[in-house]
C-alpha cells in the first residue's frame, strides 16, 4: 500500500506565505505525476498545481505567478510553496500522486487526506 502525508497548512493573513509538504511512502517502485488539489466548502475538488517526474509543471490559472510547486524523487515528497496568498485561497488542500507500486504494474492515482489552508486576518 501506499501513504501520502500532507503538512505545512495552517492560518495565515492575506499577503502571506506557506509551504506545503507531501510525503509518499510504502510500496512505490516509481513514481509519475504528483499535484496537489484543492477544495473549498461547496465546491468541487481542482487541481491547483502538479509536477512530472522530469520537472515539467502545470499550474491553475488562479495560481500562476504566485504558487510554485517542486519535488525531490529521492524522498518521494512533493512541495507547493505558495506566496501573495488570498483569502479565496482558502480551502483543504490535498496531494496527489500516481503511483507504480511495481516493475510492469499500472499507475494507480493515491490521495493524501488533506491539509486544511487558511487565509484570514
Amino acid at each position: 500500500q501506499v501513504q501520502l502525508v500532507e503538512s505545512g497548512g495552517g492560518l495565515v493573513q492575506p499577503g502571506g506565505s506557506l509551504r506545503l509538504s507531501c510525503a509518499a511512502s510504502g510500496s512505490i517502485f516509481s513514481i509519475d505525476t504528483m499535484g496537489w488539489y484543492r477544495q473549498a466548502p461547496g465546491k468541487q475538488r481542482d487541481l491547483v498545481a502538479a509536477i512530472t517526474r522530469g520537472g515539467s509543471t502545470n499550474y491553475a490559472d488562479s495560481v500562476k505567478g504566485r504558487f510554485t510547486i517542486s519535488r525531490d524523487n529521492a524522498k518521494n515528497t512533493v512541495y507547493l510553496q505558495m506566496n501573495s496568498l488570498k483569502p479565496e485561497d482558502t480551502a483543504v488542500y490535498y496531494c496527489n500522486a500516481d503511483v507504480q507500486t511495481g516493475w510492469g504494474t499500472f499507475l494507480n492515482g493515491y490521495w493524501g487526506q488533506g491539509t486544511q489552508v487558511t487565509v484570514s486576518s
